[in-house]
């Protein structure tokens, strides 16, 4: 249990795909203009991930190491239509705000290196928690982002105004200029935040320049 716990919390800080490893940034970037569309984005990666890692999970042992990729994004396609058909029957008005970046989960890289550096080496319930986590934490950084960027460059929050015309918004942070200004001054918060807390250090799990040195395998 303790293992599915630190599993779990990795992506939460001391492994956050967005402030840390800096992965999927081209949605990051082009969604995160409202706190909504943050939300929307990371739920529906998040749904995507935790499918796509229970699948190639419980298959790793009949996937060819030759074709593994390809069967991997294959997967992680199939959940991809499901979810972009949920948002258009449901949410329609969510599907058309995030636009062509719902079609592209399927190769948003924090999906694929999941899949690849955990999903296809460990058991079902361990990478559960690392979807779950990772995904969780993607959404999280998704958020305070375009919330940011929405009460500083709207003057509103979800949708409800914020100053109440007192201060007359910056638009240039819902513009991209914005956006890299927003992630990298959060960041480097971040960063400063976690370098305080001697166990906010990463891992080989996770690392992006996986070397094969953590021999570690949750079951």
């Amino acid at each position: 249990m303790k293992k599915l716990f630190r599993e779990f919390t990795k992506g939460l800080v001391k492994e956050n795909p967005i402030f840390v490893l800096v992965l999927g940034m081209c949605p990051t970037l082009a969604v995160t203009t409202t706190a909504g569309n943050g939300l929307g984005m990371g739920a529906a990666a998040t749904v995507v991930l935790l499918g796509s890692n229970i699948v190639i999970s419980a298959l790793r042992k009949l996937i060819p190491d030759k074709v593994r990729i390809p069967a991997y994004i294959t997967v992680i396609a199939g959940f991809v239509t499901i979810v972009q058909l949920l948002l258009k029957a449901y949410l329609p008005d969510l599907d058309k705000a995030l636009g062509i970046f719902i079609p592209l989960i399927v190769v948003n890289c924090i999906i694929l290196a999941r899949a690849e550096m955990y999903a296809s080496k460990n058991g079902i319930a361990g990478s559960m928690a690392d979807a779950l986590g990772m995904g969780l934490g993607f959404t999280a950084a998704l958020f305070i982002i375009g919330s940011a960027r929405e009460i500083i460059g709207s003057g509103s929050f979800l949708g409800m105004d914020v100053f109440a015309g007192a201060l007359p918004p910056a638009t240039v942070f819902i513009l991209p200029p914005g956006g890299f200004l927003v992630l990298g001054l959060l960041m480097a918060l971040f960063n400063k935040i976690s370098k305080k807390n001697p166990s906010a250090k990463m891992d080989c799990a996770s690392c992006p320049l996986h070397c094969g040195l953590n021999k570690e395998v949750v079951e």
